[in-house]
């Protein structure tokens, strides 16, 4: 098949997916699309990466990148300021509901303002503040999708929009245009694939992602009854779940792919038991889940199933202990960090390139954040980690289907850091997590008085009758 007849096929199947999720009975509006954006270049590629990938602009060599990584493309940031000033305008007339989330998030809010205040000792402060803005644009997107009347409809939309984006542009650049959606190993020349994204563990973070919204569509469309939409919403997500699969076959993607299984198994527990859906219940499916990777990974339980089936040295964790002794040799004040974002700036990026060429972070959460902000920034970020947690677990009490979802995301978000750098600005497993714990908080801001979201009762769309909170926190404690 020829590139062209292949491009307009997966034209029409990305429209024809668009048309079978259609719901005549979702509230959002056309500002939706504003975050939509924000995801899809945040799990895709930057607009200058696009250019260039398509021939219209240049990559530039090795130490035109180290530069790069300072000073950014003016592209790039037109493109992420205009976004992030109609995300500004557009919550500016959303202030009530705005003000009311920021009140049940203040981990967050304090997490994001000691970022700022750590710009001051940045050695390049300049670019650490151009990069806090678009930490804060992250948080702006989740804001305005949460003051969507309709926040229910909402989450929907955005996950349905962004997998019917990248996903079958994903396959089609692997098949159709391999000079975009394949690269190769410069040490062993193998191919890797890449899809939309620029790596194949970014592919795989799109897949996992993705692949777990359709997956809890799914379930929850299960047993909708006869829905006029359920027949034409199940044919959508099936589909992308499909090309899903064989994305993470592509990929190799192996932490994507176990955090994927681990957490669709997490959704299906929830779904069809009773006692996964109790506190102790919920307690024991995700510490099993965490503290099994952490065993697996760190302690060496399982390692031999790990390294035939996986084919990943579980000793160096695929070199990833030598990445953090070398970078923790280059560490800075251990307190505060280096600066937001500045660990991988200037002479140090020069000589962690002269060992080791290409990466740009730790291959660990935990150690990026440390890294940048400290035992500081490590503090603030448990204590939005803890918070969030209990306020996810309460959410996903009184309403299991919208809350699973949330306790699947988070759970992610903490096992994906442990061998990828995923708390940082624009990246997909973040701006996730900071989606479930700002929604639990909003669930549970609702429960105890709904006025203070502008409505008068919850929605019923977002929320269903459940015992009050008082109940279902002390059973949670």
């Amino acid at each position: 098949m020829s590139t062209g007849i292949a491009t307009v096929i997966f034209a029409l199947v990305i429209l024809g997916l668009f048309l079978l999720d259609r719901d005549s009975k979702a509230r959002t509006s056309g500002a939706l699309w504003v975050p939509v954006l924000w995801l899809a270049l945040a799990g895709s590629r930057a607009v200058s990466q696009w250019l260039a990938a398509f021939g219209w602009g240049s990559a530039g060599t090795a130490t035109d990148l180290v530069a790069q990584y300072e000073e950014g493309s003016p592209i790039d940031r037109l493109i992420y300021t205009g976004l992030l000033i109609i995300g500004l305008a557009l919550l500016v007339g959303r202030r009530r509901q705005v003000a009311s989330l920021l009140r049940a998030n203040v981990p967050i809010i304090l997490f994001v303002l000691y970022c700022a205040v750590s710009i001051l000792w940045s050695d390049y402060q300049e670019v650490a503040f151009k990069r806090w803005t678009k930490f804060l644009g992250d948080l702006v997107m989740i804001l305005v999708v949460l003051t969507e009347r309709d926040p229910s409809a909402a989450v929907k939309q955005l996950i349905a929009r962004m997998a019917f984006l990248l996903i079958p542009l994903s396959v089609l650049f692997i098949k159709y245009y391999p000079d975009v959606g394949r690269a190769y190993n410069p040490w062993v020349w193998t191919p890797m694939y890449s899809g939309v994204a620029t790596s194949k563990n970014m592919l795989g973070m799109i897949c996992l992602l993705c692949g777990l919204g359709s997956v809890w569509r799914l379930l929850a469309l299960y047993r909708s009854g006869d829905d006029r939409c359920r027949n034409r919403q199940l044919i959508a997500h099936g589909a992308i779940l499909v090309m899903v699969l064989w994305l993470f076959n592509m990929a190799n993607s192996m932490t994507s792919l176990s955090c994927f299984i681990l957490a669709s198994g997490l959704l299906v527990a929830i779904k069809f038991s009773a006692i996964a859906r109790r506190p102790k219940g919920v307690h024991l499916l995700v510490a099993g889940m965490v503290i099994g990777c952490f065993a697996t990974l760190f302690l060496g339980v399982g390692a031999d199933v790990v390294s035939d089936t996986m084919a990943r040295n579980t000793t160096t964790l695929t070199d990833r202990t030598d990445i953090w002794g070398l970078v923790l040799s280059m560490a800075g004040n251990p307190i505060f960090g280096t600066g937001f974002e500045s660990f991988w700036l200037g002479d140090r990026l020069r000589n962690i390139w002269s060992v080791v060429h290409g990466i740009n972070q730790a291959h660990n959460g935990y150690l990026e954040v440390y890294l940048n902000l400290g035992w500081i920034g490590l503090f603030f970020l448990a204590v939005v980690l803890v918070r969030g947690y209990r306020n996810i677990v309460t959410a996903m009490c009184r309403n299991p289907d919208v809350g699973s979802l949330w306790l699947a995301y988070f759970s992610v978000a903490v096992v994906y850091n442990f061998t990828e750098a995923a708390f940082k600005m624009m990246f997909p497993v973040w701006i996730f997590l900071l989606l479930a714990i700002v929604a639990a908080a909003q669930e549970c801001a609702a429960m105890v008085e709904p006025s203070r979201l502008g409505m008068a009762s919850p929605n019923p769309s977002w929320t269903n009758r459940r015992p009050a909170r008082k109940q279902i926190s002390e059973e949670a404690v």
